[in-house]
């Protein structure tokens, strides 16, 4: 017994004397990686110098400033609480720094290298030995742990939900840190994690990071907070020493030496201001705008055009199927037979918008053709659930006459059970007339919605148009208050975790949720899951598809339309480089020339 216990105690002395690493093996690791693609290999090539959207001889110096609609009031952009100022992201540093000229890829920035496993279940993370917070103090991995923990607690939901997920989280050494994630982790989670702030956490043990505030926190970033007006103006100006800036994730970056951030009451007041010259660049969403008034008196402007390759928003008129007037497949089809989008588009936006045909318009997320393949292997399971279109050609708008397509609508509405009586239609069991309200608080579209609107009176439906304040639409879209609403989500080339959020039937029941269209499907629910397990980007793309063609035909958005390019209007002394990425416009690459 005594022997046993000597060599128990030798053992124990044993591991306490190895070296951390030797300690804490990540099991089946890549070791001392610079860069993590989510999917495939990483854009830029090992040793690379600079990105290549970015030009390392741009000079440094100069102003630029922008504008936004609104206002602010907080200067922490880490809760949900508060409308944090645009632009803070320039004041704080993240492990990881993303690459926008590829889908998903994360380059050392904090971090100079990371060592992770190869299902993606632990990661640690190297710091750089120059990393400096703002005051000079070095960053450590007490400051990851920190900023782990307090976003973890107070963050943003995606963060929350995310690094809740890790199991555990121990500092090896004070430039290294480990996080071990537990069940129900994705692939994708370990790129989230990546992509943490870094923040001080000698500055925030003596501030409350879970309150709004109008104090400029310690930062560690190319730009620093200069001053501001509150909720009208916000300056920031670069850090000359900043750490980081020879970087290559970083090398001809972060050029003006400062940044202004205007705001005004709405973009027609923004817009009359950069006509008066108060600010040098505009990006403009709005092709009738566009078109109609940038004819600026006085001012010389360079304008361009500039495509990219990213999915455009999926924005549309949302049905809210927990609604009984919108449970019926038949009926959501013939409303969207009703959409009369050519008139729309002649009309209203001078025939320059093309009209969105999957969740990942503008992408090669987009199906096109009948499923084939991984995707058509992805929707097999699901034959008896889904609508026997899923699995021939993709799904596309309407085509043909609005005469031809009324009287396709009124089929689809008689076999659903709907009458048109008196000159409306009505409940053939109830005698219930077929009315409902389309819920906005954007101007332009509330143009789309009447023109819908009128079109549907044809067959003798009654949509009301509702436009509020943002508030009270947020409150509604929140608690899933509507019939119809105007609104949109949000894709990257690399769609992951946020499609369950976006599609699954638990999203649609939880207050805040983003299945708008409350969608309760088995297979979207497991289409959905899948995108986030892809080991390559063939399969990842294959997923994509075959959930784009189970929600698609089952007719739960009237999809709007989208332009592909970026619009952007600047004074002739800013410069750009030639290349822009697939995601679009990068202004932090701009510069001051001459004219």
């Amino acid at each position: 017994m005594r022997l046993l216990r000597g060599l128990l105690a030798a053992a124990f002395l044993l591991l306490f004397t190895l070296p951390a690493q030797a300690k804490l093996p990540v099991a089946r690791a890549k070791y001392n990686l610079t860069a993590l693609a989510m999917t495939g290999k990483p854009h830029e090539a090992e040793g690379f110098t600079h990105l290549d959207y970015a030009n390392p001889d741009a000079p440094k110096g100069g102003a630029l400033s922008m504008a936004r609609s609104g206002s602010f009031d907080s200067l922490n952009p880490y809760i949900i609480f508060g409308n944090p100022a645009a632009e803070l992201e320039l004041t704080a540093d993240k492990l990881m720094q993303r690459g926008w000229n590829e889908p998903f890829t994360l380059y050392g920035l904090v971090a100079e290298s990371i060592d992770v496993s190869d299902d993606r279940s632990e990661i640690t993370f190297h710091l750089n030995p120059e990393a400096r917070f703002h005051d000079g103090t070095p960053m450590t991995a007490e400051d990851v742990k920190f900023s782990f923990e307090a976003l973890r607690d107070y963050g943003l939901p995606v963060r929350r939900h995310v690094y809740g997920l890790v199991k555990k989280a121990w500092i090896i050494s004070p430039r290294e840190i480990r996080f071990v994630f537990g069940e129900g982790y994705s692939r994708e989670d370990v790129m989230i994690l990546a992509l943490m702030p870094v923040l001080p956490k000698h500055y925030w043990q003596k501030h409350d990071i879970s309150k709004t505030t109008l104090d400029a926190p310690l930062g560690s970033g190319p730009y620093r907070i200069a001053g501001i007006d509150a909720g009208r103006k916000i300056v920031y100006e670069r850090v000359k020493d900043y750490w980081a800036k020879d970087l290559p994730v970083n090398k001809g970056m972060y050029n003006f030496d400062t940044i202004t951030v205007y705001y005004y009451r709405d973009e027609n007041a923004a817009l009359a201001a950069f006509g008066g010259g108060a600010y040098d660049v505009r990006q403009e969403y709005d092709i009738s705008r566009w078109v109609r008034d940038y004819d600026l008196a006085g001012r010389k402007l360079s304008k361009r055009e500039i495509p990219y390759a990213r999915p455009e928003a999926f924005r549309g008129m949302i049905f809210n199927t927990r609604r009984d007037v919108f449970k019926d497949r038949r009926v959501r089809e013939a409303l969207s037979l009703m959409f009369d989008f050519d008139w729309i588009n002649r009309n209203l936006f001078y025939g320059q918008e093309r009209r969105i045909a999957s969740l990942f318009p503008n992408s090669e997320l987009a199906p096109a053709g009948a499923a084939e393949g991984a995707e058509k292997e992805a929707l097999l399971p699901f034959r008896d659930e889904l609508p026997p279109e899923v699995f021939g050609a993709s799904w596309t708008p309407p085509e043909g006459d609005m005469r031809s397509r009324t009287r396709k609508a009124a089929a689809l509405l008689k076999e659903a059970g709907w009458v048109y009586r008196d000159e409306k239609l009505v409940n053939a069991k109830t005698g219930a007339a077929f009315s409902f309200e389309i819920l906005s608080f954007n101007a332009r579209e509330e143009r789309v919605a009447l023109a819908f609107a009128r079109d549907l009176k044809r067959i003798g439906v009654e949509a009301r148009v509702r436009t509020v304040d943002l508030a009270q639409f947020t409150g509604r879209l929140d608690a899933f208050d509507y019939d119809m609403v105007i609104h949109q989500w949000v894709n990257s080339l690399s769609p992951g975790n946020e499609q369950t959020a976006y599609w699954s039937a638990a999203a649609g029941k939880m207050r805040g949720g983003r299945n708008y269209a409350g969608i309760d499907s088995r297979a979207v629910d497991a289409l959905a899951a899948s995108i986030g397990a892809s080991e390559d980007r063939e399969t990842l793309v294959a997923r994509a598809r075959a959930l784009d063609r189970a929600v698609m035909w089952g007719y739960y958005v009237i999809p709007f339309y989208y332009l592909g390019r970026d619009l952007v209007a600047y004074d002739t002394d800013i410069h750009m480089p030639e290349a822009s990425p697939v995601y679009g416009i990068e202004w932090k690459s701009w510069w001051r020339g001459p004219r």
